[in-house]
């Protein structure tokens, strides 16, 4: 396999989509730029009207792309130097996401070296959702229940994980371990809550201004948790003493969304994870060439390549996630044992 993801490599290079496409990216920016355009000139035409929670639904969305630009900074794909791409991604997870981008860089690090591989990747943790039988077997009172039927909560939860990102961040940056740019993220988390706070709740009502800051929470988290669960969850677990090459691992661990353009626009590509794995510092715009490069090599090499519908994909994670629920449940819980316990 090693040979493979060689031979891969030198195709990708040869082919030249390891180059920056700073044109393409510099059209997205500006998308979005208008997005937010948009969304400011909506708030102000439409004043004190419950309507403003369609702006802060588009809001949550903005932000959403936005953060998928700090993804990509953060793999250097964007800028042509990777202090200037560390930078920008400080700039516009902490700027204007408000999340931390020290607390996401190290963990999204771990991740990308062992997907998949317990112990090693922190996106197998628990984190009130359980991705593995042994902790659903531990989790105790309140979490319990929810893990018990955690597939079918999955996504109404999600509501709540705009919050939870904040609030990591925040810890992260609050805690002890030293951690590079600790005051510049807390001045830019700062300033960009106050700038968007500000205006909310100088213009609308106090319940408004609530109800449009839960909207525009909600739909972010739902939409980052939408983008970001199918690319793993439910493919393969990596057990701790495994020892797997780096193709192998990268592709059987992660799982494609088909769709093309609109599943890319939508996923902030994210959709071609197992091209994004093999190589994570290549542009958005050049992922679709590599996929057929690298299924060609799966096919070739006998390495399971997975692609699959976005809608397939939310059935497989609900599916896995109750699978995984299940080891929090009492084994006396089903009719039969009910029965024969009032016996």
């Amino acid at each position: 396999m090693a040979r493979a993801y060689r031979d891969v490599s030198n195709v990708v290079r040869e082919l030249g989509l390891l180059r920056r496409t700073p044109v393409f990216y510099s059209l997205v920016a500006a998308g979005i730029a208008l997005g937010f355009g948009g969304v400011i000139t909506g708030m102000i035409l439409l004043g004190d009207s419950w309507l403003q929670l369609l702006m802060a639904a588009a809001l949550g969305i903005l932000f959403t792309q936005v953060a998928f630009l700090a993804h990509e900074a953060a793999h250097r794909q964007i800028l042509s130097t990777g202090p200037a791409n560390f930078r920008l991604a400080r700039i516009l997870a902490a700027g204007v996401v408000g999340i931390s981008y020290a607390w996401w860089d190290s963990k999204h690090t771990r991740h990308h070296g062992n997907p998949n591989k317990v112990g090693s990747d922190p996106d197998i943790e628990v984190d009130t959702i359980s991705f593995l039988d042994e902790d659903a077997a531990k989790s105790r009172g309140f979490i319990r229940m929810i893990t018990r039927r955690q597939g079918w909560l999955f996504f109404p939860l999600l509501t709540l994980e705009g919050v939870n990102l904040h609030y990591l961040g925040l810890k992260h940056l609050f805690s002890r371990k030293p951690i590079k740019g600790r005051w510049t993220e807390l001045a830019l988390i700062a300033a960009r809550f106050t700038i968007v706070l500000t205006p909310i709740f100088l213009f609308l009502p106090l319940g408004m201004a609530f109800a449009f800051i839960g909207v525009q929470l909600a739909v972010f988290g739902v939409y980052m948790g939408a983008s970001f669960a199918p690319n793993h969850k439910g493919m393969p677990i990596i057990a701790p003493d495994a020892r797997l090459d780096f193709f192998s691992k990268q592709v059987r661990t992660s799982r494609n969304v088909s769709g093309g353009w609109w599943a890319t626009w939508f996923m902030g590509g994210l959709n071609y994870q197992v091209e994004h794995h093999l190589f994570p510092n290549m542009s958005r715009f050049h992922l679709s060439r590599a996929r057929r490069i690298v299924k060609d090599y799966c096919e070739a090499n006998n390495v399971p390549y997975t692609e699959t519908t976005i809608f397939r994909s939310y059935a497989i994670v609900i599916d896995y996630l109750n699978r995984v629920g299940l080891a929090a449940r009492d084994p006396f819980d089903c009719p039969a044992a009910q029965q024969l316990r009032r016996a």
